[in-house]
């Protein structure tokens, strides 16, 4: 069984009071590992480690060409335990083999991405009214930056925030999700390894009401990116306040997923397929809500839920296996108590609704691929996220009335457009509320663009160089090339 240590200041070590989680296989329920249980002790050992380092400078004076070099050999590493990490996320989250595969190479392309872009020639000069004032901007990095990541995609949650924040000249105190600390773990050996200075990159584990909580109210910490539910993130927004630190929120989402009437249907049905069940829906941007014109409804229903049903579930490692297991006992009844909520609602269930306990299931964490329709915009099963094999399909007359579904929620992440008129795809996208979207695809992300929702999906963006900019200050710097009296007093 694996024993996992916390990173405080350059060395591995328990929690102050020896307290321990037992990590779970979510496809059988056994125990694979124990972490240590992170007091606030211990973040605040953490906290005044990444605090001492960056003030000495150890890393954030070095040279862009300097931190680069450590990205680089970061990603390196990674790649070759790719096999490896693989099977750990497999194990410790539930995914399957195809979804931790890609969750790596997107981790190790991140490492690249900021690697490269931080030695990219940048900054800004300004032609101002004094010419001899040569007014410039340039970027800082922001201090000490709090990370606090979830349990549904734990290697790429914690690169896609590591990754820019020590592209960037920070020091990091790092939380991952409590349930799903191993490949995150992973991470800190390679930065060990790499010679990462002490001090510069901080791991605490344990619970997020107690870790998070304590690294979003230090006035030692200068900034906060946090990514998990709408909820959460009201909490660390607050305590954030406290020395009005800067703040990154990726939250909830609800989206929606529009399919037009003049779409090939078979594309229709597989995407929309892929937008909701892959992760098993445990997936921010997940297209929970299909809204389909009326002309094809009927068909389109009959099909998706044909090929609902047919989704092969299973533990992630086992060949052919299409869908994996819920990450955790307790999310597996919170999903379960929505399909409830959802069928007393009067939802039709036309697929699924189950937990699955045949075929050697019985002792995870599995939910059958769920459908409801003939739903309407207030019910609970419509507004509100459940983060699970969960899918709502609803009809619409028209665009006008499909942009009123797709808005009609409280969040903002995501949404899709399935059309073959292309002036209608961005007459739609442009209406619809949401940070990230797709047209005539759903899902695809590349490290290179911005992530990031609107209303109570979040504040700020991941990834590309607004990524970067959340672990940045900007300073104006104003240069007088022509040193004088201001002349502004006469006595």
């Amino acid at each position: 069984m694996m024993k996992l240590r916390m990173y405080i200041n350059g060395e591995w070590k328990d929690s102050s009071n020896k307290a321990v989680r037992d990590i779970i296989n979510p496809a059988n329920g056994e125990v694979i590992a124990q972490a240590a249980e992170g007091t606030i002790e211990d973040a605040e050992a953490a906290i005044q480690a990444a605090r001492k380092a960056f003030d000495s400078g150890i890393w954030s004076e070095l040279t862009a060409a300097e931190r680069a070099k450590y990205l680089y050999q970061i990603a390196d590493k990674l790649e070759e335990q790719f096999e490896e990490l693989v099977d750990l996320e497999v194990l410790d989250n539930g995914k399957t083999r195809g979804e931790a595969e890609f969750d790596m190479e997107d981790a190790v392309a991140c490492f690249r991405y900021y690697a490269g872009l931080i030695t990219t020639p940048g900054g800004e000069t300004f032609e101002v009214p004094d010419p001899d004032i040569q007014s410039m901007v340039v970027r800082e990095p922001v201090g000490v930056a709090g990370l606090v990541v979830p349990w549904n995609f734990p290697m790429l949650m914690s690169v896609w925030k590591i990754a820019p924040a020590l592209a960037a000249g920070n020091t990091i105190v790092f939380k991952p999700a409590e349930i799903t600390p191993v490949t995150a773990i992973k991470v800190f050996e390679i930065m060990e390894e790499v010679g990462i200075p002490a001090g510069v990159a901080n791991m605490i584990l344990g619970e997020g009401g107690v870790i998070g909580q304590a690294v979003a109210e230090s006035h030692d910490v200068d900034a906060i990116s946090f990514t998990g539910s709408t909820q959460t993130g009201r909490k660390i927004m607050q305590a954030a306040t406290g020395n009005l630190k800067k703040i990154s929120l990726e939250l909830g989402g609800k989206s929606p997923n529009m399919i037009f009437d003049d779409v090939d249907l078979e594309i229709a049905v597989d995407q929309a397929l892929f937008g909701i069940f892959f992760g098993a829906g445990q997936v921010c941007s997940a297209g929970s809500r299909i809204l389909v014109q009326e002309g094809i409804y009927d068909q389109f229903v009959d099909r998706f839920v044909e090929r609902a049903k047919n989704i092969k579930v299973g533990p992630g490692n086992e060949e052919g296996v299409e869908m994996g297991p819920i990450v955790s006992e307790r999310q597996m009844k919170n999903i379960l108590s929505y399909i409830k909520i959802g069928q007393e609602e009067g939802a039709v269930l036309r697929a699924g609704g189950n937990r699955i306990m045949n075929r050697g299931m019985d002792k995870g964490f599995f939910i059958e691929p769920t459908v409801f329709t003939d739903v309407k915009q207030n019910m609970r099963i419509v507004q509100e996220e459940i983060f699970g094999p969960v899918v709502t399909i609803q009809k619409f007359k028209d665009e006008k009335e499909a942009l009123e579904l797709a808005n009609g929620v409280d969040y903002g992440l995501a949404g899709g457009v399935f059309t073959s008129d292309g002036a209608r795809a961005l007459r739609v996208i442009k209406k619809l509320r949401a940070g990230i979207t797709w047209i005539n695809t759903y899902h695809p992300t590349f490290v290179e663009a911005p992530w990031g929702g609107y209303k109570q999906s979040g504040i700020g963006r991941s990834l590309g160089t607004y990524g970067l900019e959340d672990f940045q200050e900007v300073k104006q710097i104003n240069n007088n090339m022509n040193p004088g009296m201001a002349g502004w007093f006469k006595s």
